[in-house]
């Protein structure tokens, strides 16, 4: 990790996104998940790996898990990406 970049591991809660309608649900945690990583890294541009949104959608549109820990990455550049822990050191070796 350079200096530039900033790391942090998170639990972000999605049980916000059980108020939506039951087909809405699995989009709304997604929202939550870009706008925690704004709020948290203070950044615009947020980039949501393949991992996390396959654990989003893995049981449904209707039944997404109630919360899920992520790892937050923010580059030089100020682009914020969000990943599984599990792919993030897949992505080191």
């Amino acid at each position: 990790m350079s200096r530039g970049e900033l790391e942090r591991l998170y639990m972000i809660p999605l049980r916000d996104a059980y108020e939506a309608s039951k087909t809405r649900r699995a989009k709304k945690a997604i929202r939550i998940i870009k706008e925690f990583a704004r709020r948290h890294m203070k950044g615009e541009n947020v980039k949501i790996s393949e991992g996390v949104n396959k654990a989003v959608w893995n049981r449904g549109a209707e039944k997404p898990p109630r919360r899920i820990t992520v790892l937050i990455r923010k580059d030089e550049d100020g682009t914020i990406h969000v990943m599984l822990p599990t792919e993030a050191k897949s992505e080191a070796k």
